[in-house]
């Protein structure tokens, strides 16, 4: 058995400490200074001692409010550690990403030095791949996936749709067979990507050719990738026109790598798109909840350089 005050009675000394003064400590603790100097004699009954010196215009420490004060400040910062454990379920490692790697490489990888700057106190690890993950089996707090939304079971939230636009190297926009209008496309190659784990979909192309009234252009023809980095890469060299999401490639159309070959472009929105996916039971998670509002705070300034690149 512990032979302590109340509690409240302790924290209402050390926030006064802290401040040296009654008004400072009662408006961080949300009551009154009246109960706080209530809280404080209690302590001081309690203990048989004067912590506080009321002077005119001042508040001081005694010896003893002195000696005592750190170690309770000290213990504070401790149960506080102490109950952000307890909340996030034990859970004081790193906070375990898992997202296909386009996805990471493209456009998580080169935003997560914001994070760290705004976080220093928690570590991440990506583990980029595209096979879907069991939630209750292996080591991943939250997932980004690509498809349609559907995940029974876990909390899943929209994290942005896929708008495709074409894309090719500047080359091909003044080469020898001149990229000019949409009709311009049966003399280049074109490039697919299909993103693994998806729910099975019409091609792009021909969903783009189809929307944008495009006749004499066979769809189906062309190299197939199931990485947007080796696609993009594969356009960026003058190899073929690829149609991707417009998020995956600010880089290349900021430096002039890739061009957007048609003025005022179409642009698919499909019922495709990534989310974010993580248990329900993890949601109370502090490390999960900082990741996720800065996720969907980036997702807002991506769109927003979209549409000034666009």
């Amino acid at each position: 058995m512990r032979s302590l005050p109340p509690l409240s009675s302790l924290r209402a000394f050390e926030a006064a400490a802290r401040h040296l003064s009654f008004k400072l400590a009662a408006e961080e603790l949300r009551v009154t200074p009246a109960a706080v100097s209530q809280q404080i004699k209690t302590l001081e009954d309690h203990c048989g001692l004067t912590l506080f010196r009321r002077l005119t215009r001042a508040l001081a420490l005694t010896e003893a409010g002195r000696a005592a004060a750190p170690a309770l400040t000290d213990a504070f910062d401790q149960l506080e550690a102490a109950y952000g454990l307890m909340r996030n379920g034990g859970r004081d490692g790193p906070l375990t990403v898992t997202l296909p790697p386009s996805m990471a490489g493209k456009w998580l990888v080169p935003r997560l030095g914001r994070f760290h700057a705004a976080h220093p106190e928690i570590e991440l690890r990506i583990d980029a791949n595209a096979k879907l993950v069991q939630f209750d089996k292996e080591e991943i707090d939250m997932g980004i996936r690509f498809g349609l939304g559907s995940y029974p079971g876990l909390t899943c939230e929209r994290l942005f749709a896929t708008p495709t636009v074409p894309v090719c190297s500047p080359s091909l926009v003044n080469g020898p067979n001149p990229l000019k209008k949409p009709e311009d496309l049966k003399n280049h190659t074109l490039i697919h990507i299909q993103d693994t784990g998806a729910a099975a979909m019409e091609d792009t192309w021909a969903l783009w050719l189809r929307a944008a009234g495009i006749t004499g252009v066979d769809a189906n023809r062309g190299p197939r990738f199931n990485d947007y980095i080796l696609a993009i890469d594969f356009a960026a060299s003058g190899q073929g026109v690829a149609l991707v999401g417009h998020v995956f490639v600010e880089a290349e159309l900021a430096s002039g790598k890739l061009v957007q070959p048609f003025a005022n472009a179409l642009q698919i929105n499909e019922r495709l798109g990534y989310h974010l996916v993580y248990p329900p039971t993890n949601a109370s998670d502090p490390r999960l909840q900082a990741f996720r509002a800065w996720l969907f705070e980036e997702r807002d300034q991506a769109l927003k350089q979209s549409a000034l690149l666009a």
